[in-house]
Order: structure tokens, then C-alpha cells, then sequence
């Protein structure tokens, strides 16, 4: 089944709505009728929670909204990897050490330079962000990346 890499900036937003939102929303649903499977590496899963929780603090969230998106974002999870619809990358040192060739070629964060190499990893045939500068590497690095505008 055909496999779609989401940064934390795409997952956060099908919990907030922002740019780019619509675009998830259709991926997810793709997602629902079982016509791909989503992955992410589980580094996302903090990630998510902490973009969440900035939000609240900056607010751009209000407390039940930030509650809201929490909770839903949890219960998704858990629900898509019952189904099976959705592949958690683990964090493995090869691919931590993988990345490391990617922060010094495209001056990114190693974060960001895991996602690439944990997409690869998986075989995912799309990959979206919200962040230009993981998607131009992303599409530097050979992935159809989408980036989220």
C-alpha cells in the first residue's frame, strides 16, 4: 500500500486550522478509506505535543482548543495504528547518523534531516511539511514532497 510521510508541521495541521489544512484534511481522508498508509517517525509524536502546547502559549489556542486538538490528535493515533493505516519509524541510531550527511549538506536541524532519512526508510512515496526549507531538501534528496502553503 502506497505510503505518505507527514512532518509534525503536517500532522499539527489537521488539528488546527491553518494553511495547509485542507490539503490534510483530503490526505487523511485517503487515509480513512484505506487507499495509503501515513507514517511518521515517532519523534513526531513530541514534536506534535510540543507545537500544540507553543500554540496554547502563545496563544493562538485557547485551553479547550488546545485540549481539543490534543486529545483528538492522541486518539487518532491510537485508532490508525489499531488499523494498521499508519507506520511509526522508530528511533534508530542508523538513522540518526544517517541524518547527520543531511544537517551539514542542507544546513538543517537534525530533526528536520530525520524526517527525510526516516521517509526514505519507509519507502514513502509522498512526503509533505509546512517548512520550505525541509521541503526543498526533501525534493533535493529525491521525495515528492507537497509543501503545505
Amino acid at each position: 500500500m502506497r505510503t505518505i510521510y507527514l512532518d509534525s508541521s503536517a500532522i499539527v495541521k489537521l488539528y488546527v486550522e491553518e494553511d495547509g489544512t485542507p490539503q490534510m484534511r483530503k490526505v487523511y481522508e485517503r487515509v480513512l478509506n484505506a487507499e495509503t498508509v501515513l507514517a511518521f517517525s515517532v519523534w513526531n509524536i513530541g514534536e506534535t505535543l510540543g507545537a500544540l502546547d507553543k500554540y496554547l502559549n502563545r496563544g493562538w489556542l485557547g485551553v479547550e482548543e488546545h485540549r481539543r486538538a490534543k486529545r483528538q490528535f492522541l486518539k487518532d493515533l491510537v485508532r490508525l495504528l489499531r488499523l494498521r493505516l499508519v507506520k511509526l519509524v522508530p528511533l534508530r541510531t542508523g538513522l540518526l547518523i544517517k541524518a547527520w550527511d543531511l544537517v551539514e549538506k542542507h544546513h538543517m536541524y537534525q530533526a528536520d534531516a530525520l524526517q527525510i532519512v526516516s521517509a526514505k526508510a519507509v519507502n514513502a512515496l509522498e512526503f509533505y511539511t509546512g517548512d520550505r526549507k525541509l521541503h526543498n531538501a526533501a525534493v533535493e534528496e529525491g521525495l515528492k514532497s507537497h509543501y503545505l502553503t
